[in-house]
């Protein structure tokens, strides 16, 4: 089957490709390490005796903001990490973080097998970890031709993924088949790849990496400062996290509605893509209201609405937050973005119903008390002006949050339990 998979590849990929150089080029970033895309990895230095090179994969934002204590453990371990990242947003994120801890960062190659070839032959790694959903044909081929191990952590499957996974099952063996240990993040993804065949002895299901999240938290000074910085005014602030097209209409309704029913009340919108911000500025422009963007620096005054168009400051600008909405969770949109940093944070937390992606995750926030679900815009404001005129339900969620956030601790870990066993048996 790998053979139809090269085959239709580059006819897909040219088909697709309008597409995503539009978007590399909205989102800005991608120039300097483009040619990573097509394999031209730089030739890394000689492994050091004694320690072993490890490539790791990371998404995206999420992604690489998780993976933190697993760099500092495998560093602290003497072994050399290459990072490899999606987005343009990952990978400054890597670079403002990890150069530290890593051996380089780069960006994945297209998973065509030249591509791939020639990144595996100038990294040359000794064990393979990726993380979440990022199992290529390719890639996993590659490492099976040379002998390496791939453990997949904090692997989850979608319901889209797992439909398709289903009715494709022979793509699905393509992307399964070469990995040597599968880490689901929880037992309903443990389910779902023993249904897509995946064998019993190599899975050993962690818990979700994301969820030992460890936040630096703003004092009180630090807190009131960001508030100037920002232009928000006194008052409770509701938090758009990870927003997508249409929530931010949303948002506005429940600001308005919030502020008819008297509370004194601003609005947090950080979009989950930022070049989404000529978008959002002609809406806030027909709104009407005050309005003012993280990237232009300095607020000149109090706003009542603040969009946080920079990357990695999510976790720093939700602590400002009174009550979060989980974003790209509104109808038409059905994955959902993660509830995790909030909870992380003892904030009550508001989502709709689509949350695909944290199926599990959102199902036992709602169990515990420790979130809301709504079924659309409407409802989305009357819950959350409820909430704001309410001091004493926004406490119980937090609290409850906060709980289930310590009940759920333990999955790095666990994980390092797995990859640092896997490095002893190549010793």
């Amino acid at each position: 089957m790998l053979w139809l998979y090269r085959l239709l590849f580059l006819p897909a990929l040219l088909v697709a490709s309008p597409v995503y150089l539009r978007r590399m080029w909205r989102r800005g970033g991608y120039r300097g390490g483009f040619r990573q895309r097509f394999g031209g990895h730089p030739t890394l230095p000689s492994k050091h005796t004694g320690s072993r090179r490890i490539w790791l994969q990371a998404v995206s934002v999420g992604e690489m903001l998780a993976i933190a204590p697993i760099l500092e453990a495998l560093r602290r371990d003497g072994h050399e990490v290459y990072l490899t990242t999606t987005t343009s947003t990952g990978f400054r994120i890597g670079n403002d973080r990890y150069l530290g801890l890593t051996l380089g960062i780069g960006y994945f190659p297209i998973d065509w097998w030249w591509f791939s070839a020639r990144a595996w032959s100038a990294i040359n790694p000794d064990l393979v970890v990726l993380t979440e959903g990022e199992r290529w044909p390719e890639h996993m081929r590659q490492a099976k031709n040379r002998g390496v191990p791939v453990i997949a952590i904090n692997a989850r499957l979608s319901d889209r993924s797992f439909g398709r996974m289903k009715t494709f099952s022979a793509f699905a063996h393509l992307m399964l088949d070469g990995i040597t240990r599968l880490l689901p993040c929880s037992a309903h993804d443990e389910e779902r790849f023993r249904e897509l065949g995946v064998p019993a002895e190599k899975i050993f299901t962690t818990g979700n990496i994301k969820l030992d999240v460890n936040i630096p938290l703003l004092g009180e000074a630090e807190r009131a400062q960001l508030r100037r910085e920002l232009g928000l005014p006194a008052g409770l602030v509701l938090l758009g996290s990870s927003t997508w097209p249409g929530e931010c209409e949303a948002l506005l309704a429940a600001l308005r509605l919030t502020r008819e029913r008297g509370v004194r009340c601003s609005l947090l919108v950080v979009p989950r893509h930022a070049e989404r911000r000529v978008e959002i500025e002609r809406l806030l422009q027909k709104a009407g209201l005050k309005y003012h963007f993280r990237s232009r620096g300095l607020a000149a005054g109090e706003v009542d609405v603040v969009v946080g168009d920079t990357t990695g400051e999510l976790r720093k600008l939700a602590q400002l937050a009174d009550l979060v909405f989980v974003g790209k969770s509104l109808p038409p949109h059905t994955e959902g973005q993660t509830p995790v940093e909030a909870a992380a944070l003892e904030k009550p937390i508001v989502f709709g119903p689509g949350m695909g992606n944290f199926q599990m995750i959102a199902r036992d926030l709602v169990a515990r008390g420790a979130a809301r679900q709504v079924a659309g815009a409407n409802e989305l404001a009357d819950e959350v002006q409820g909430l704001m005129r309410d001091a004493a339900r926004r406490e119980a969620l937090a609290a409850a949050a906060a709980q289930w956030h310590r009940d759920n601790a333990g999955a790095v870990a666990r994980t390092l339990d797995v990859i640092r066993a896997e490095l002893r048996r190549r010793d």
